[in-house]
């Protein structure tokens, strides 16, 4: 772990709005744009009209929940036919992601695999606006986006400054509509973020205190949301507790869990926060003899029992079960078969698991996906 005198870099959204109706601020943040293209997915483009935006609006609302190379190209030619002065991101982070990538490349000659990695892509000129409307991934938070390739069915991860949002809107009123199951394993998704940060080789002071508050307000408000949707408090506090797990990513990044959640969505096509939910509380106990005091500060936020590992195991597999989730991947239909590829897979994504407390070997990852079956 680093210490405090460790060099770290935090890049945050140049302006970030919350609470109740923060969503009318993008109207007045897109007065000066002549030109602006609304990307938004099937669920959330019933919110376009509550961004208030005028002149020339485009909106596009197909972007899938798990978008390969393919459906960003599809956007990214709808943005250069708008030629917009502002990309507004109006989702969750898929739909986010997109809306960075499309900001910074549209009027590029570079593509996502000339820029996929740290610091390769050359600059942006259009304004980015990223509106939440769930409490998972705080995307809009961070400087990284996901696609899938469809050659390989990996990810690939673009990281670079330039795809910060100039403003970033947390509107509670926004997620109240989310399901209870997506709510959860959203939240979930948040959590993760912030407990592998927290727990991770490359862990800092600074970070910390954020995974710290993110972690809390899980553990506070997240089955409240879950069981009341318009428990507008607890959607805020929800949302907060995204955001900061966006903060985290930036300069700590997930670890293990995040790595293994990566097969079961681009495989077996969970939605990412239910992969990482399904295998939260297995990296969190096998992580623990590594992280204990660390380990124990989680458990006790999130009030779980704090003991052995498997005790922790089934502590956390019982506060996601009791959200509502379906923790075994046989119900989704993964086959036992399928687990050697998966981890294979998993392992070879070192950019995570290379952050990991304790080293995971291939036989280690096909264990977990098989506890979890």
């Amino acid at each position: 772990m680093n210490g405090m005198d460790t060099p770290l870099a935090l890049s945050q959204p140049k302006r970030v709005e919350i609470g109740r109706g923060a969503v009318a601020q993008v109207g007045l943040f897109a007065q000066e744009a002549a030109r602006c293209l609304v990307i938004a997915s099937g669920p959330t483009v019933q919110y376009v009209d509550r961004l208030g935006l005028s002149g020339h609006v485009e909106v596009v609302d197909t972007v899938p929940p798990e978008p390969d190379l393919l459906a960003f190209d599809a956007v990214l030619a709808r943005a250069r036919q708008v030629r917009p002065d502002l990309v507004v991101g109006i989702g969750g982070g898929s739909v986010m992601d997109v809306a960075k990538l499309v900001a910074a490349l549209w009027d590029s000659e570079q593509s996502v695999r000339d820029v996929a990695g740290p610091n390769r892509v050359s600059g942006r000129n259009t304004r980015l606006a990223q509106v939440a409307t769930t409490a998972g991934t705080g995307s809009e938070a961070g400087i990284r986006a996901l696609l899938t390739d469809p050659e390989t069915h990996s990810k690939i991860a673009v990281e670079s400054p330039y795809l910060l949002a100039d403003l970033a809107v947390l509107d509670p009123e926004l997620t109240q509509s989310v399901p209870p199951a997506v709510t959860a394993a959203t939240g979930v998704d948040a959590m993760a973020h912030c407990v592998e940060a927290f727990t991770n080789i490359r862990a800092h002071p600074l970070i910390d205190g954020y995974a710290r508050l993110g972690i809390g307000l899980v553990g506070r408000y997240l089955s409240r949301a879950v069981a009341d949707g318009m428990d507008t408090e607890a959607r805020a506090g929800m949302m907060l507790a995204s955001y900061y797990g966006g903060l985290c990513l930036g300069p700590v990044n997930t670890a293990a869990g995040h790595a293994l959640a990566y097969p079961l969505g681009t495989r077996l096509k969970l939605p990412h926060g239910l992969a990482n939910a399904i295998i939260f509380p297995h990296v969190l106990a096998f992580n623990e003899p590594a992280r204990p005091e660390k380990t124990a500060e989680v458990a006790r936020a999130l009030g779980l029992p704090n003991g052995s590992a498997n005790r922790l195991l089934d502590a956390a597999h019982r506060f996601c079960a009791d959200l509502g989730l379906e923790m075994h991947l046989s119900r989704h239909g993964a086959q036992q078969s399928d687990y050697a590829l998966w981890a294979q897979e998993a392992h070879a994504i070192r950019r995570l698991m290379d952050n990991n407390p304790r080293d995971m070997s291939v036989a280690q990852v096909a264990d977990i996906y098989a506890a979890a079956h």
